[in-house]
């Protein structure tokens, strides 16, 4: 009886979520209003990306204060991060060039202003800093996954001081974030939140459907100006990404709530993600 109560939500909540996406892509594509600018492009993902976590029932819990105007420097675990990060503020994404070309999430990606990078030529990074100092000077935010790949939680990888480049040649303001997940008592984060190794998606996305709830727990650390040894930089905030999902771990935690979409209005005029 579990399991046909589980397979009967997933169900249900995998038809609720394609509506989502067919409600985004409707707005994007008949309210030039969504795709004016980066500001009103990251307001449109965002609002799609709050309507996403209500479906799926993962109610978000922050440790500290949201940030603006900021490189958002985080550990990765799954393809969740991306919607759970553009819910809570209006982002960019940095990505590798490969997403764009990914069914309907590159799609998303692209229209929503993601910058797509081939890390192998430094060019590119260059390039990079130069398209997304006027977002940040807009007030949104930058997310950056510096490990440069998914892992199962276990562990915060090395962080890869080459995504850090633009920030420290633009001088931009930097916060550490650490992400984590919660789920019911005899399911498992690890392995059916957490994105890592050989999973497939389509599989993946459709067991994460039967999970009853999920909590995500996003701590955000203390802004720094990147300058500097981006190397150094890299090191540091690392170290402080790593506390930061430690203390999220803390019985302490904030009563988790939900993410409530907030209703913006426009003056008219893999594993490896990332």
């Amino acid at each position: 009886m579990k399991r046909l109560l589980s397979g009967m939500r997933g169900c249900c909540r995998f038809v609720a979520l394609l509506a989502v996406l067919a409600r985004g892509v409707a707005g994007y594509g008949l309210k030039p209003r969504h795709r004016r600018d980066a500001v009103t492009r990251a307001r449109w993902l965002q609002r799609t990306c709050q309507r996403a976590l209500r479906v799926l029932e993962v109610r978000v819990v922050e440790q500290g204060a949201r940030p603006e105007r900021v490189l958002i420097g985080a550990n990765h675990l799954s393809y969740l991060d991306i919607i759970v990060l553009a819910a809570c503020c209006p982002v960019v994404f940095v990505s590798k060039r490969e997403v764009r070309n990914w069914p309907l999430f590159g799609w998303f990606a692209e229209k929503a202003g993601t910058r797509f990078i081939d890390r192998n030529r430094r060019g590119d990074v260059v390039r990079t800093a130069d398209e997304l100092t006027p977002a940040i000077e807009a007030g949104l935010a930058v997310v950056v996954f510096l490990e440069g790949t998914t892992t199962a939680g276990d562990r915060v990888l090395p962080f890869k001081s080459s995504l850090l480049e633009p920030a420290v040649r633009a001088r931009w303001r930097v916060v550490p974030t650490a992400l984590d997940y919660q789920v019911p008592a005899g399911r498992s984060a690890p392995t059916e939140v957490c994105w890592w190794g050989d999973m497939t998606l389509p599989p993946h996305l459709l067991n994460i459907t039967t999970l009853p709830w999920i909590e995500a727990h996003v701590a955000w650390g203390h802004v720094e100006v990147a300058e500097g040894d981006r190397k150094e930089l890299a090191t540091r905030l690392h170290r402080q990404v790593v506390q930061l999902k430690s203390s999220l771990a803390k019985p302490e935690l904030p009563r988790r709530s939900p993410i409530v979409e907030e209703e913006i209005e426009v003056e008219p005029s893999s594993r490896d993600l990332t």
